[in-house]
């Protein structure tokens, strides 16, 4: 990987030169900080104003613009500190950014708290007549609507207020344990090296049984080191956000990750019945693995684990060429939007010590940009997670001229994107396989997909479904989280599973997110729903990658129910859609265990 035609490196000068002592983000930090004063001054002496409040609809367009522009500034301010966080755990000058950028972020909370205030309680008659020519007219009806089930302005903002160094600090110390954490493993010349998580995470799927049940090994030790201070976060995350759900009155805790995801319970619903009405078909397919790997069960380390012992690596750049490929049979246009991403330095892939685990894409949409982390080792599965996050990437591309406010799209939609992109990967290449070898290896990869967002997350979704309720009552320990974590791993995956992985929710960044609750089921809906999308896809050729873009300029203004009966005709609270979805998972079982067939 040392030399490559593309940049291993992300380009983040681009933004604002200097990293975390930039000079540009320091005046910027600055502006937002006076441009959120003013805007709030505004709005609180039209709160306290005689007469009807938001009567003058040029005020109201005034108030709305600076909002957006604030919201797109901040933005691009919170996604520039959150690489250098990721590039470099250790870079305590961006851990001080970040307590800046969530000040402003409250601050600019407790504003468009006061804004929600006042457009509530606008008369239907002139609000009507106002919004109605608004190009954000459904982010504000959104916003509008929200308001009615919350508490008074005073107290959202200071629940706000409070959350910096209360809710969110819990969820920044989680970072710094991250940085913590030291795994030990031995390199190929047996001698003993320190890898950070990111390194570690790789070394889970090694096709060596005996490197994955090493490193898992080393893994749980390490988390389990630190599990005590995650506990601690974790539980008053959760006690934070529980007792704000208590003074709004909501005894849901799916509430408001529904609300943020635009979908209802009833399609919630309908998609887990169609999944675990599939789990049989995967229940055959750990069977079967378990058998090819000469093992009674599988443990979790060989979930993942490739089949064969191929160590063949695939470097960045064959990698990128691949994607580019399978990308162009579907769109020409998507596939000359990842070689720009790649030339032009939007992707951090580097594989080194010091970067958080994990990948992800951050949009900056002051300069219309984005970019991607990962750590790149040469696995197939990175392969994935590249095509998967270029998917996101292009999503925040195609709506880069909408107003800001049309494109806070949910996470539920965002992943639908990325996972249609892994999904073009992964059925070309399947589709160009020559030899059986190859078809059995990108079979298991497109199940693999199914195994994660059916079984781990739902194990995810159980788990944090369960610690909830048990945090009512008080603190929950480590050992109980242990328990509570065991037993939604068992459930979800259906009881096939040898050893579990019982420090996952201490291992999982995700349980931590202090902006994105239940940071789970969003993943299953886009996964489901891209497939459903890319057989529409199939059905229609060519002509269906210009309906996708008008699908992905939307997800920003409907609710998802709305979004899928407007371009694809369906009803997503129905079972049909979601079975019909879950069958194409079983159909590469099916296609796998034929192969396998001994």
């Amino acid at each position: 990987m040392s030399t490559s035609a593309y940049p291993l490196n992300w380009n983040l000068d681009v933004f604002y030169p200097g990293g975390s002592v930039s000079p540009e983000l320091k005046a910027e930090l600055e502006g937002l900080k006076k441009d959120i004063a003013l805007l709030g001054k505004e709005v609180i002496a039209a709160s306290g104003s005689e007469g009807v409040p938001g009567a003058r609809s040029e005020q109201m367009d005034r108030w709305t613009e600076t909002a957006q522009s604030i919201a797109a500034r901040l933005g691009q301010a919170d996604s520039f500190v959150g690489c250098l966080l990721a590039q470099n755990v250790h870079d305590s000058a961006a851990a001080a950014l970040n307590g800046q950028v969530q000040s402003l972020v409250a601050d600019y909370t407790i504003v468009m708290t006061r804004f929600d205030d006042l457009i509530s309680r606008t008369p239907d008659s002139i609000w009507d007549g106002w919004v109605q020519s608004s190009p954000v007219r459904f982010y504000l009806n959104e916003r509008r609507q929200n308001v009615r089930e919350k508490m008074s302005p005073e107290l959202e903002a200071f629940a706000a207020d409070l959350a910096v160094d209360g809710y969110h600090g819990w969820g920044n110390l989680y970072n710094t344990i991250v940085s913590r954490a030291k795994f030990r493993a031995k390199d190929k010349e047996g001698k003993e090296q320190i890898l950070s998580a990111g390194q570690m995470f790789n070394r889970l799927t090694d096709a060596d049984r005996s490197v994955r049940a090493e490193a898992f090994s080393e893994w749980e030790r390490e988390w389990s080191e630190h599990a005590q201070l995650c506990a601690d976060a974790l539980n008053h995350i959760a006690g934070f956000r529980l007792k704000l759900y208590d003074r709004r009155g909501w005894d849901n805790v799916l509430k408001e990750p529904l609300k943020m995801n635009r979908m209802s319970q009833a399609t919630l619903d309908a998609m887990w019945s169609a999944i675990n009405e599939g789990k049989k078909d995967l229940v055959r397919y750990f069977e079967r693995k378990a058998k090819l790997l000469g093992v009674e069960k599988l443990d979790w380390h060989d979930i993942t684990a490739p089949l064969g012992t191929s160590t063949k690596k695939i470097s960045y750049d064959e990698a990128c060429a691949s994607i580019k490929e399978q990308f162009a049979g579907f769109d020409p246009k998507l596939a000359q939007f990842a070689e720009m991403a790649f030339k032009d330095g939007w992707v951090e892939v580097e594989d080194r010590p010091g970067k958080r685990p994990g990948g992800f894409c951050a949009s900056f949409p002051v300069s219309a940009q984005t970019r991607i982390f990962m750590t790149y080792s040469g696995t197939v599965d990175n392969v994935s997670t590249l095509a998967h996050e270029l998917g996101h990437s292009y999503h925040a591309y195609v709506m880069e001229d909408l107003p800001t406010f049309s494109k806070q799209y949910a996470m539920n939609v965002a992943e639908t994107a990325s996972t249609f992109a892994e999904m073009i990967v992964a059925e070309s290449q399947l589709e160009q396989a020559d030899t059986k070898e190859e078809k059995i290896a990108l079979l298991e990869l497109k199940i693999q997909n199914a195994v994660a967002f059916y079984m781990n997350i739902h194990a995810r979704l159980l788990f944090e479904l369960s610690f909830y309720e048990e945090r009512r009552a008080g603190e929950v320990s480590v050992e109980r989280l242990n328990e509570l974590m065991t037993a939604a791993q068992r459930e979800a995956y259906s009881g096939v599973l040898g050893e579990v992985h019982p420090h996952f929710w201490a291992a999982k960044l995700h349980f931590f997110f202090t902006d994105t609750p239940f940071y789970n089921f969003p993943y299953t809906f886009g996964y489901l729903f891209s497939a459903g999308l890319y057989a529409r896809a199939k059905e229609s050729g060519p002509a269906f990658a210009e309906q996708y873009v008008s699908l992905l300029r939307d997800t920003g203004s409907m609710t998802v129910e709305e979004l899928a009966l407007k371009h694809l005709g369906i009803n997503l609270q129905q079972d049909a859609f979601w079975s019909s979805a879950v069958a194409l998972s079983s159909d590469d079982i099916s296609k796998f265990l034929e192969l396998t067939e001994e």
